[in-house]
């Protein structure tokens, strides 16, 4: 029955999370990203370059070994997703530009999450265990992050009408889903996570809170606008907690790699809200000092 959960409903799982992202993009959606040139550069540099550097300082700060590092490592080479798109709404940011980018990171992240997580697995591993960059399990992270959402696109853009009455009970279902599986984790590995709750909690708020300010700073030092400031600091700091939970499970079969992302998944909220609230309050008085990207 485990192996039935692992194996087949947690990828359906990742499929209906994904297919409803896909659902909420179009193509213009990926073309997108040339009208806000500088804003998407500097935020997929963060996420793909800056944070993994960071993440990797934390997991020795928090002296995390074995499985439960490479999980670190794993979430943080997960793109943002729905959750990040909607606390951007809630915070005042740029959603358009967060859609872009969610649409990009998830391109890109098919290919660099395997390369992140085989450098950590060399690292905190080693001869224990390698996912590596094995050609079969490129492949089932490249189709589980990417054909979903893929027909998703495609839905929506064949079924226009359906799409958009679809969107929002997809969404939900997908959140009840983030939720159920988060919950899943931690029950399965329910000792690891007692056994480590202070330094996954202290690292998980640490991590979230890092990501926000990063995304926020550096897009405000490149003189991006505060809405697309905004849009950067969600994406790159509210990682999709169920890609990595289902990466850690299903394709890389290694529970104990899930808690890291299970204990993020809940926890990324309080950063989150806290953020979105203090971003929400303030008015854009330094806008005009960094104008939109054109």
């Amino acid at each position: 029955m485990a192996s039935l959960v692992f194996t087949v409903l947690l990828p359906l799982t990742l499929g209906l999370v994904m297919f409803g992202l896909g659902l909420t993009l179009t193509v213009a959606d990926f073309a997108r990203v040339l009208k806000y040139p500088k804003a998407a550069a500097v935020a997929l540099t963060c996420q793909i370059v800056l944070l993994p550097a960071v993440c990797f300082g934390l997991v020795l700060a928090f002296q995390l070994q074995g499985a439960l590092a490479v999980g670190v490592m794993l979430l943080v080479a997960a793109p943002g997703g729905i959750t990040a798109n909607l606390f951007s709404h809630l915070a005042g940011g740029d959603v358009a530009l967060n859609i872009t980018l969610t649409a990009i990171n998830s391109l890109l992240a098919a290919f660099t999450l395997p390369v992140v997580v085989a450098l950590a697995t060399l690292r905190f591993l080693g001869d224990e265990a390698s996912i590596g960059l094995q050609f079969g399990k490129f492949v089932q992270v490249l189709a589980i992050v990417l054909i979903p959402v893929a027909i998703g696109v495609w839905t929506r853009h064949r079924f226009s009408a359906w799409a958009d009455r679809m969107r929002q009970p997809v969404k939900i279902a997908s959140m009840s889903v983030l939720g159920l599986v988060t919950l899943g984790a931690l029950a399965q590995s329910f000792d690891v996570l007692t056994a480590n709750v202070g330094r996954l909690g202290g690292i998980a708020l640490v991590l979230c809170t890092l990501s926000l300010t990063i995304g926020y700073v550096a897009a405000r030092l490149f003189r991006v606008s505060r809405r697309q400031s905004i849009a950067s600091a969600m994406e790159i700091g509210l990682h999709n907690s169920t890609l990595a939970i289902i990466v850690s499970v299903s394709v890389i079969g290694d529970e104990v790699m899930a808690v890291p992302a299970a204990v993020y998944g809940v926890l990324m909220f309080v950063p989150a809200g806290l953020a979105a609230y203090l971003f929400s309050r303030r008015a854009e008085p330094l806008d005009a000092l960094a104008p939109v990207q054109g």
